[in-house]
């Protein structure tokens, strides 16, 4: 017999400045949900011309990018460089440290995403930083529901179809859900994974019974860890649908110490990380001297 997961919480990401100019809906990372295991930081991004991530570097997490409108330019010092579009995913491993760039493809006006930071295991925190594209026609898409329910499978499995590949050291799952008005889901979940859901458009219930909560756009919905599977559905008398990502991922059972971009297990690494990079070593070699080109685009 599977058992619902409860709803634990549902919390508005609120607007703030983060980067040169760009402005993120920030939910994991912020006072209302710190270092939910293995998640560090959630933010949904908005980027205008003029303005992005230009250099900066990472040490001991992943993160993914997942774009929904427009185009984002990425460049680090090991010379890798490309370009996602809306849909396409792109997969960083920072490990022992990377520093790069982020900056809004000049053929757009908005840009629009979201971007998660997944802790690494301290066994691979030192590991060669790496990158893995997913892009949009990769992915695969079910609809459930008398197709009322339309789901896309960036990674792990949902209704019997599985992900194209496992895209990050950390197990993590990622679905893209939208659910037109009267249409319901039932997703399983790996027994014991955090998970949470993050709306994107609409409003849906979330939820079984006494425990449905109604939930609207640009929220985070954390679920007890309890349970096997989330129920989400839209009314029928709703007015439009909704979308949201669900995402779940295997916890880590160390200790997080976190300074910016450097995501470490003690004090006395997160001092080694700050020393390597301002010292350009230990994995921050190619930092020395190095600038990208698509940094060197923003308006001043």
């Amino acid at each position: 017999m599977t058992v619902p997961r409860k709803v634990n919480k549902a919390f508005l990401a609120i607007e703030q400045s983060e980067g040169a100019g760009a402005r993120v809906r920030r939910s994991i990372g912020t006072p209302k949900l710190r270092n939910f295991s293995p998640f560090l930081m959630l933010d949904h991004f908005t980027i205008h011309p003029g303005a992005g991530f230009p250099d900066h570097p990472h040490r001991g997490q992943e993160t993914i990018t997942y774009l929904l409108k427009g185009a984002v330019d990425h460049e680090d010092f090991a010379g890798n460089a490309g370009t996602i579009y809306a849909g396409d995913l792109q997969f960083m491993t920072a490990g022992k440290g990377i520093m790069h760039a982020e900056m809004p493809n000049q053929g757009f006006d908005d840009i629009v995403g979201m971007q998660l930071w997944v802790d690494l295991p301290a066994k691979l925190k030192a590991c060669e930083p790496r990158y893995r594209d997913l892009k949009a026609d990769e992915i695969p898409t079910i609809n459930v529901d008398d197709d009322k329910v339309t789901i896309k499978v960036i990674s792990g499995q949902s209704h019997g179809t599985d992900s194209v590949q496992e895209l990050a050291y950390t197990p993590v799952w990622l679905l893209d859900v939208e659910i037109k008005p009267g249409g319901s889901v039932t997703q399983a979940l790996p027994a014991g994974w955090n998970a949470f859901a993050y709306t994107l458009e609409g409003t849906a219930n979330f939820g079984v019974g006494k425990d449905k909560q109604s939930v609207g756009q640009y929220h985070n919905v954390v679920f007890e860890q309890e349970g096997d599977e989330v129920v989400v559905e839209v009314p029928a008398e709703a007015k439009q649908g909704a979308r949201f990502i669900l995402v779940a991922g295997l916890p880590l059972d160390q200790k997080v110490v976190q300074y910016g971009p450097f995501v470490l297990n003690s004090q006395q690494d997160v001092y080694q990380a700050m020393m390597d990079y301002q010292t350009h070593s230990n994995g921050f070699e190619r930092a020395s001297g190095w600038e990208s080109k698509i940094g060197k685009s923003m308006v001043h």
